[in-house]
């Protein structure tokens, strides 16, 4: 069938940029969902690699007031197995940097802490709940970061034997 230019009309032709446009539509959909897949990813990673670094800030923190604070009769006193234990005033340097400490893991989700002294080696731990990026283990508990640093932060007396 011709129309009034004399050019063969062809009714199979109709629907086909609907089609088109539909699939079009799809394509940009699935990139749209993969870009925003993307976005919460690096969200959450974002997220743990600030909590590590707020822990690993903390973790040095403490170790430097020990080592400002080292003085041997002392430096036992540091020993402490968990947040909870550390004293509720600050009647001297030793209590206000075990204070702060205890503070600072406080503020972290989830955050607990122990300072582990034997002699002049000290060992600082520090974790927190990795819920929002890690996920959860197989019993359905947060999944948990953990920072620990061990150094040596005072140097024995001569002829003093640790």
């Amino acid at each position: 069938m011709k129309n009034k230019l004399g050019f063969i009309r062809t009714d199979r032709q109709r629907g086909v940029s609907l089609l088109e446009v539909m699939i079009a539509v799809f394509v940009t959909a699935i990139g749209v969902l993969g870009a925003a897949a993307m976005q919460l990813n690096a969200l959450k990673y974002t997220d743990s690699s600030r909590l590590s670094s707020q822990a690993s800030f903390i973790v040095y923190d403490v170790i430097d007031r020990i080592r400002a604070n080292a003085d041997p009769v002392q430096l036992d006193q540091y020993d402490i197995a968990s947040i909870e234990s550390v004293p509720g005033s600050a009647s001297s340097v030793l209590a206000t940097d075990l204070i702060d400490f205890a503070n600072a893991v406080s503020a972290l989700p989830g955050g607990a802490g122990s300072i582990d002294v034997n002699g002049s080696q000290v060992s600082v731990e520090v974790s927190w709940s990795e819920g929002r990026a890690g996920g959860v283990d197989a019993d359905g508990n947060a999944q948990r970061g953990e920072l620990s640093v061990t150094t040596n932060v005072a140097v024995n007396a001569v002829g003093v034997v640790p």
